[in-house]
Formats: C-alpha cells, structure tokens, sequence
C-alpha cells in the first residue's frame, strides 16, 4: 500500500527527496545562528494567541464584558485560539526533531506532552457536550481545568531548559 508520501512509480526517489529536505530544514535549525530563536519566538506567540484568548472567552462566560454576546466572542477566540495551538504544534514539532532523544529524556517534557494530551480530552469533551451552548456549572469547570492545564504545559515548557 502506498502512502502520501510514497506515491507512484519513483517512490524510493520521492521518499529520498522528502528525507534530504526533512534533513536540511533540521541542519538549518541547528547552524543557523537565527533559526532556533526564531522558531522558539513562533512557538511563544502560538502560546499566547492559545491562552489568551482562551482566557478571555473563560473571563467572558464568568460575567466580564456582560456587553459581548458569547457565540460571537466564542468563534472569534477559538479560532485566534486554534491559529495559537496550530503554531505551537508546528514549532514545538520542528524543536523536538532536532533533539528527540534529550527530550524524550526529560521529564518536563514527558510532564507537558501528557498535560497536553489531557488538554486535548478535556476541549474535545467541552464541544461534545455542547458546553458553549449551556454554559452550566459543568461547562465552567471544563474552561477552569482547561487554563489549569494549559498554564500547566508552559510551566513544563519552561522547566525543559533546566
């Protein structure tokens, strides 16, 4: 069975060309004085569009900004907030390759992958249910535990350094 990546008659070609730019993207990160800062400032600005913007959502569904209708405000933070957790994912994606086994070592980081993965649960159990929607005491305690988390994974992150 062929995938997306290896497709058609020269498929150990393409495969090679895909793995030779996979290659020089991760040596780039590595040697460019500039590449790594640059990625890492991505990743913090990905954190930020996420978290703020979940924060002000979660601020407006406790009473804050009464004047905001919150489907309104809610389409407009979500995607601002998914743009956010598209951005981290990519960058962190990119910083963990080029040095996956110090990470998978580290314990801040097995910390922040799990929290992440529990936050994951936690959104996709928040719009299955319809929380926007009945915004009840179970839907409150969701964004709660959401930010807890969500603060959680950058503790975790800034702990990986150390």
């Amino acid at each position: 069975m062929q995938g997306a990546w290896v497709s058609g008659g020269d498929s150990i070609g393409a495969l090679s060309q895909r793995l030779k730019f996979v290659a020089m993207v991760l040596t780039s990160l590595t040697t460019t004085p500039w590449a790594y800062p640059a990625l890492e400032a991505t990743h913090i600005i990905g954190i930020a569009l996420l978290l703020g913007n979940l924060v002000a959502l979660e601020l407006r569904v406790f009473g804050h900004a009464a004047a905001l209708p919150v489907p309104a405000l809610a389409r407009l933070s979500l995607t601002l907030a998914l743009i956010g957790f598209s951005l981290a994912a990519a960058s962190g994606l990119l910083m963990f390759a080029t040095q996956p086994a110090e990470l998978l070592a580290n314990r801040a980081f097995v910390t922040k992958m799990g929290l992440l993965a529990l936050a994951g649960l936690n959104a996709a159990w928040f719009h299955r249910r319809g929380s926007l929607r009945k915004l009840d005491t179970a839907a409150r305690l969701q964004m709660l535990v959401s930010t807890g988390l969500w603060i959680s994974v950058v503790v975790c992150g800034r702990w990986i350094a150390y």
